[in-house]
């Protein structure tokens, strides 16, 4: 008799697959709870993206998945979960060091339909479980449903309408209408956000007090570039060209960003502060007070989005002594260029990522510059740094299923990955690290050995991308020096402890940015500031960042921000939030 071939390997891969979604599927319609225990690992996650009721959470270990799995879907009446091998072929992966079979799931939900990733395991007994699943609701095929439901439109047309630039400049001028959202900055975060509000029908007007379109990029520093690949940092529906290089400069990101604007139909008031609001519970609006140009404006949004940046307004410590120093004193946000500085001495204090391009800059423009180190600082070389987004890089699927996947990565996981990812990087990186140290630069490299991701995620900094500072710093070409070494501020530079005098004509304080929280009292009052609570960083309940994304504790307030990736990826989910609250389907206040 002749052997039978072994199928092939994507064969088996697509069968364990698919067995394990059919299994699935069956036992959350069975609602058993053996049956879907015995589809999750013992130490598996579950990430909903508002896929399983309008809940964003991370949940961990098998016993409160089968709760919570059971509880959401019957709430959303999820059904029909299977495995989509159109958009991307089940596969093998090694993820945070354990060899997985990685795949894209579908399913139905009273709320539209789902999409989500998983990642299964071989089981003691035979077959694959589950260690992580995700669930989001599919925007675009939410977005494509209600296009095929409108009237096509014919191309005869009365020429005694407004045409398509009247309309547009019209539309933008709310004279005699409110916005449905208010987003407040212009930048990658509050566009992104506004360009799903009206994909979704809604009407989302952004403002910002710049000049111009991408000056909150334009105007920062002269030598700064994106410090991951431009893979990494698509826009939605709009890619980067392929002739962009690979870390795009701030100008480039200025001018895309003016563009993007242009094409994708953005409502968008430039010169335009936000002065604060008050929300009136009995009409669902908020009272929104601007200065747009110098004059007065009060706009009546149902929601207020705020996209000023997880690092939005300087942070300016108090330094004692400082105000001895009788030059210039700026923030790293004020510093414009090294060659004013040419032949004098600058003084920056931070090891952050400005801190480093600044001192950068100024050693090539001929300047003495001097480093001040306040706390230990990760840095890592600027390629290495790159493999914490590999999932981005190289040959493989479109940035959109890329997306599900890496959103798919709860937190556990994406801790026990990247500290694998920072070993690998600190071992790359070790020349570079042993000549810091020589020369006195403290290191560390994140909570636990995760590294500069979860830095960002957490404290919006403390590390550095290295593209040739550090060399400097190595070399002595740019000075160390510890803040703890400070003894006191003189009015033309520093005196240290062993005695000796650091003359200075500058003083940067490259000491980082605000995030949200400081502005909540400032423009909504405390009461709004006590509900909504802390903004950024992890909450140990939810697993997910505080407050960001979703809906808060002050009904119609949202906050989002981050990088472009982050933008990307969950514009969305505020976009299909808000649709929901306002078609009724959503509360608006959190129960």
């Amino acid at each position: 008799m002749l052997d039978k071939p072994a199928p092939a390997v994507e064969e088996t891969i697509r069968d364990a697959a698919e067995r394990w979604a059919k299994a699935f599927d069956a036992a959350l319609r069975d609602r058993s709870e053996t049956a879907v225990g015995g589809c999750l690992a013992p130490d598996s996650h579950w990430r909903n993206l508002f896929g399983l009721s309008w809940y964003f959470a991370t949940f961990s270990g098998r016993e409160t998945l089968v709760r919570e799995l059971l509880a959401r879907a019957r709430e959303a009446g999820a059904a029909d979960f299977r495995i989509d091998a159109g958009l991307l072929a089940p596969r093998r992966a090694t993820v945070a060091g354990r060899d997985v079979i990685e795949a894209i799931i579908r399913f139905d939900t009273a709320n539209g339909p789902g999409v989500g990733a998983v990642r299964l395991l071989p089981s003691p007994g035979g077959g694959v479980q589950a260690w992580t699943i995700s669930t989001s609701l599919d925007f675009d095929r939410i977005c494509a449903a209600r296009t095929s439901e409108r009237a096509a439109i014919s191309h005869v047309r009365d020429f005694s309408e407004t045409d398509w630039l009247e309309h547009r400049r019209e539309r933008a001028a709310y004279r005699d209408s409110d916005p449905d959202v208010l987003v407040v900055g212009g930048g990658h975060t509050g566009i992104s956000a506004a360009i799903e509000l009206q994909r979704l029908g809604l009407s989302a007007l952004v403002i910002d007090r710049e000049e111009r379109i991408g000056d909150n990029w334009r105007l920062r520093y002269r030598g700064l570039k994106l410090h991951n690949k431009t893979p990494v940092n698509h826009l939605r529906y709009l890619p980067f060209p392929v002739t962009f290089p690979e870390y795009i400069p701030k100008d480039q990101i200025a001018n895309w960003l003016e563009s993007y604007v242009d094409i994708m139909e953005v409502d968008f008031w430039l010169r335009t502060s936000f002065e604060g609001a008050d929300y009136d519970a009995a009409t669902g609006r908020w009272t929104a007070r601007l200065t747009r140009e110098g004059a007065s404006r009060v706009l009546h949004p149902k929601h207020i989005v705020f996209a000023t940046s997880v690092s939005g307004a300087p942070s300016i410590p108090a330094i004692d002594g400082i105000d001895n120093f009788k030059g210039p004193v700026l923030h790293s946000s004020q510093f414009k260029a090294g060659s004013e500085w040419r032949g004098r001495s600058v003084v920056v204090f931070g090891t952050g990522t400005s801190a480093h391009d600044i001192c950068q800059e100024l050693e090539a423009a001929g300047a003495r510059a001097t480093m001040v180190q306040r706390s230990p600082t990760m840095v890592v070389n600027v390629e290495p740094a790159q493999i914490y987004d590999r999932t981005y890089l190289g040959e493989g699927p479109p940035i959109e299923v890329r997306d599900i996947i890496n959103s798919g990565v709860p937190l556990p996981v994406m801790k026990m990955a990247h500290k694998i990812v920072t070993a690998e990087v600190k071992a790359l990186d070790a020349p570079l690290h042993e000549r810091l140290e020589k020369a006195g630069f403290r290191l560390e490299f994140g909570e636990d050995g995760t590294g500069w991701p979860l830095k960002f995620r957490t404290r919006g900094g403390g590390y550095y991308f290295n593209v040739g500072c550090s060399e400097l710093i190595a070399d002595g070409k740019v000075g160390l020096i510890q803040f703890a070494d400070i003894e006191s501020f003189t009015a033309g530079g520093l005196k240290l402890k062993d005695g000796s005098t650091l003359p200075a004509d500058m003083l940067v304080l490259a000491t980082g940015y605000k995030g949200l929280d400081h502005l909540l009292e400032k423009l909504f009052g405390p009461e709004v500031a006590a509900r909504v609570g802390r903004i950024w960083g992890f909450d140990d309940a939810s697993q997910e960042l505080r407050n960001m994304w979703t809906r808060t504790g002050q009904p119609g307030l949202w906050f989002t921000g981050g990088a472009f990736s982050q933008a990307r990826i969950y514009s969305r989910y505020i976009a299909l939030q808000i649709d929901a609250i306002e078609r009724g389907v959503l509360a608006k206040q959190l129960g």
